[in-house]
């Protein structure tokens, strides 16, 4: 049985709270694995792609980015976006995406506007605090697959 703040789900991967806050955050910061372990954390820009309920990263010469790489190697990859809601009391929201992703050599958007390379992030665990203010510790769940 899943801990209370672990849920496993089949419906839609993010609430409709999460796809309002990564819409309105311009950045995120994804972490890859280089092939010889070390951690890459590199601050990115993203979309919500609704359509395949997945994280589009895109950006200038990204087909020759050691994140790209990185990805086309094989590397699980983790998107935390986050913001400071209050400096008074240093109050935080954040949501970090674990997942598979895939390095896409072209991409169009879902009006077939070309995109270019991209990196393509299928979530698989999602951890969730202070997005929705009725659940603030709204806690963390495998989505997909397993556990990443």
């Amino acid at each position: 049985m899943p801990h209370p703040r672990q849920v496993e789900t089949e419906l839609a991967l993010f609430t409709e709270l999460e796809i309002a806050y990564l819409r309105e955050q311009p950045l995120g910061r994804l972490a890859t694995v280089r092939q010889d372990g070390v951690v890459q954390n590199n601050p990115v820009g993203f979309a919500y792609n609704q359509a395949l309920e997945t994280i589009d990263i895109g950006g200038h010469n990204m087909a020759a980015s050691q994140k790209f790489r990185n990805v086309a190697a094989g590397s699980t990859v983790s998107l935390v976006v986050d913001d400071v809601i209050s400096l008074a009391t240093f109050q935080v929201r954040c949501l970090e995406i674990r997942g598979v992703a895939e390095a896409l050599p072209e991409t169009t958007d879902a009006e077939g506007r070309a995109l270019g390379p991209t990196i393509r992030i299928r979530p698989r665990r999602i951890l969730s605090f202070n997005v929705d203010p009725d659940n603030p510790a709204a806690g963390q769940r495998t989505v997909a697959g397993e556990q990443v």
